[in-house]
């Protein structure tokens, strides 16, 4: 009776604060819009005071005006589809990036580096990439016309593409990496996901029924389709056992998801690849795999995402798109990261995550991701590496060395060994990279300016012409990693996705490690005992 009272009573307290602090914000609202010293847009402060308080959450609760919500909407939905293409603005260019195996664009004879200038004879010059997106996008099998410069080309050439159902491989590679040990990468969870790992699965038992194990890639996932991840645990875990459990503020919108099938394996042994980047269903299938200690999982602890997100409705037909629950697997744990920093989860020691028992009675953490049992350092992209890439300077000099080039060695033979020119290329570029070292010293400055010291500035001046002398020094450093990345940027342009997977193989510790993992079937087993 009384707990009952005290239920009512402090929802009633919740009820009085909600309403105090609408009052309060209204009034504040009203204030500035009144008597504030400068004209004010009251649709601009009120979105300023939107996006603050829902970013103060977690970065996947957001708003959407109405003027988003058509673009936001054309993205979101299936059945409009584009020209099959990635696209950027380049040099304030719409380029295209990477167009994808069997879409309308390379049936059009469109490549990586072509810039596109029209749409159905609209100029797009200046417009932003959703804007162009919106125009480029309908329903498929209507036409659309492009302007498009060929790589490197100053004229215009008019090209009709029918627009199609665009499938990206969510399994561009499968395929043996060594005696007896088979290797499937996937992508995203998207549609028919777990029917293509199945496929591929079977595909390499057809080939040799005496595998060894099975290596899944689920490194640089980011996730996607909720039941994907649970029909990929169902290849490899029974029919009616709980994969995942969603669990909300409101106890009736809980739910439960369980496999529903047969598997198709129970008893091959698996690895699983992970790394920083790997996201929600990502890491549901590699944490249900460990809770029920049916894989080994390699590489670094995964992102922490374990949010559910819903679209509610609002007035004035804005959207509201926000978390409603969190994901749960087998063990009890959740694995979303509960703190945030720049819109990042921020690591959380393990001393302080909460501990959970696999089937077997291994100890896993809760909070911030899944940890993987072997766990290896990550290949880390070099900052100056990364400035080539975020700046386009590779892609911009592979547009180069692939225009006249029909074809290349095939992959696993194909090697880049034109570094110098490279170098020379990225010096004639205006190639902007900021070492952590200039970094403080343009702090420094900063202070010393304010003691009008001409003495200090002479010493500034010095160092930060050593610095950008150290810039090249920073190239050849970055040298196996520039020459990694360019690789398989070409490699992408003539084998595509398939090809780029396949590339970078033979130099991947990680895998290398999952064979060593899978070949020892001592070391598999005492893995996943926790022994």
């Amino acid at each position: 009776m009384f707990s009952g009272i005290a239920a009512v009573s402090v929802q009633s307290d919740k009820l009085f604060e909600i309403s105090k602090n609408l009052e309060i914000f209204i009034s504040v609202y009203k204030e500035l819009n009144t008597n504030f010293a400068d004209e004010l847009d009251p649709g601009t402060l009120m979105r300023t005071a939107i996006d603050a308080m829902t970013h103060s959450l977690d970065p996947y609760t957001n708003f959407v005006s109405e003027s988003q919500v058509e673009s936001y909407w054309i993205n979101d939905d299936e059945k409009y589809q584009g020209i099959g293409a990635k696209m950027n603005i380049i040099d304030k260019k719409l380029t295209v990036v990477e167009p994808y195996e069997g879409g309308p664009a390379i049936k059009a004879g469109i490549k990586a580096g072509d810039e596109i200038v029209s749409v159905d004879g609209i100029n797009i010059e200046g417009k932003k990439l959703e804007e162009v997106n919106a125009i480029m996008r309908g329903l498929p099998g209507t036409d659309v016309m492009l302007g498009v410069r060929p790589n490197g080309s100053v004229s215009t050439e008019n090209k009709k593409l029918t627009r199609g159902e665009v499938n990206i491989p969510n399994v561009p590679y499968s395929g043996f990496v060594a005696d007896g040990v088979g290797y499937i990468s996937l992508t995203v969870f998207t549609q028919n996901a777990g029917d293509n790992i199945k496929k591929a699965l079977k595909e390499l038992k057809d080939q040799n029924p005496n595998m060894a194990g099975v290596i899944l890639d689920l490194r640089q996932n980011g996730g996607g389709l909720l039941h994907e991840a649970v029909n990929i645990c169902n290849i490899f875990i029974p029919n009616g056992e709980i994969v995942v459990t969603t669990k909300s503020k409101i106890k009736e919108r809980d739910q439960t998801f369980k496999t529903l099938a047969p598997p198709t394996d129970l008893d091959i042994p698996v690895a699983v690849l992970i790394d920083k980047r790997s996201a929600s269903a990502s890491e549901i299938v590699s944490g249900v795999l460990q809770d029920l200690d049916r894989a080994v999982l390699i590489g670094q602890r995964s992102f922490g995402k374990g949010l559910v997100q819903n679209t509610k409705d609002l007035p004035y037909n804005a959207r509201l798109k926000l978390t409603t629950s969190k994901y749960y697997i087998p063990s009890g744990r959740c694995i979303q990261g509960v703190e945030y920093e720049n819109g990042e989860p921020k690591d959380i020691p393990d001393s302080q995550r909460t501990k959970f028992k696999t089937k077997s009675g291994r100890i896993v953490l809760d909070g911030g991701g899944v940890t993987p049992d072997v766990k290896l350092a990550g290949n880390d992209v070099l900052p100056v590496t990364q400035a080539l890439l975020d700046q386009y300077i590779i892609f911009e000099y592979v547009n180069l060395y692939t225009k006249d080039k029909d074809k290349i060695d095939a992959v696993g033979t194909f090697k880049f060994e034109k570094f110098e020119e490279f170098v020379q290329f990225v010096q004639k570029k205006s190639f902007k990279y900021e070492t952590e070292a200039e970094k403080h010293l343009k702090k420094a400055k900063s202070e010393f300016e304010k003691l009008s010291n001409q003495s200090f500035a002479d010493e500034i001046s010095k160092l930060e012409s050593r610095i950008n002398n150290t810039k090249i020094d920073d190239l050849a450093k970055a040298k196996s990693q520039i020459i990694s990345e360019i690789e398989k940027e070409i490699v992408t342009r003539y084998y595509f996705q398939k090809g780029k997977v396949q590339h970078t193989l033979d130099n991947d510790n990680e895998v290398k490690e999952a064979i060593t993992i899978l070949k020892d079937s001592n070391r598999y087993k005492k893995i996943l005992s926790g022994k």
